[in-house]
């Protein structure tokens, strides 16, 4: 899966940022050159969406007799994700949330964050605890033009995030994708966080603990990207509401 949005939809980390990525010798390509790289990867089962200046999607769904993880997208009233993993306890939150038996995960993942959106008072980071599992995803909500995202906390999943040339931010579970457009500045989502794009980055296993960025250098001793951990010794501030209308997936309070 590939995640693009261009620069201005989302405020990402500026620790994802390495001065190194200017001193690379092959000249980073661009989002749309990874783009084109990813569906010539999945001539069969590869396709995209764009979403007029504000990003794509792409999406190749697994080749059954190589299907180490599940993979899935859907789309529900302009809002999108991509999927990534399995949810064990997804009949519970199907029935919970009053979903048919055969909704799937990304099924579920938007009918939660649309529900939390509009009228829940659950806040995101109690939701996500919730999923038993291994799992990843990406929401592209049109109408609002957030973008939500979140790793789960086992590590099974594994995510890449970095910031393109031209500015853009690029998600995606192939390292090698973010590596072609963002050169030194990417690094591992967090396992067990989640990030929107108008509150940043934070735990949803430690809510109330701050994120700290250390940086990561690679085998040349360059600055690649950064490693994002929970700081155990700061924490956010008290004002936080934690429950409420407004303290949910669409705004975080």
């Amino acid at each position: 899966m590939l995640a693009v949005f261009k620069n201005g939809v989302v405020n990402p980390p500026q620790e994802l940022y390495s001065p190194a990525s200017t001193q690379v010798s092959v000249r980073p390509k661009t989002p749309e050159e990874t783009l084109k790289h990813f569906l010539a990867s999945n001539p069969n089962n590869g396709f995209s969406l764009e979403f007029s200046d504000k990003g794509f999607l792409a999406y190749a769904s697994p080749q059954r007799q190589l299907m180490s993880q599940q993979r899935l997208f859907c789309s529900v009233n302009d809002v999108y994700c991509i999927f990534l993993g399995n949810l064990n306890n997804l009949c519970t939150l199907n029935k919970q949330y009053g979903l048919s038996k055969i909704s799937n995960e990304a099924m579920f993942v938007i009918e939660a964050y649309c529900t939390l959106r509009d009228r829940g008072p659950m806040p995101a980071h109690r939701v996500l605890k919730d999923l038993e599992g291994d799992f990843g995803f990406v929401i592209y909500d049109q109408k609002t033009g957030v973008v939500f995202a979140a790793n789960g906390a086992d590590k099974s999943v594994n995510l890449f995030w970095g910031i393109a040339t031209d500015g853009s931010v690029m998600i995606s579970d192939n390292v090698d994708l973010v590596k072609a457009s963002c050169a030194k500045s990417f690094a591992p989502f967090p396992a067990g966080c989640m990030y929107h794009s108008e509150r940043g980055l934070m735990s949803f296993e430690h809510p109330m603990n701050k994120m700290k960025a250390m940086p990561r250098v690679d085998s040349e001793g360059a600055i690649c990207g950064a490693h994002f951990a929970v700081d155990a010794y700061s924490k956010v501030n008290s004002s936080m509401p934690r429950v409420g209308s407004e303290a949910n997936w669409a705004t975080w309070g």
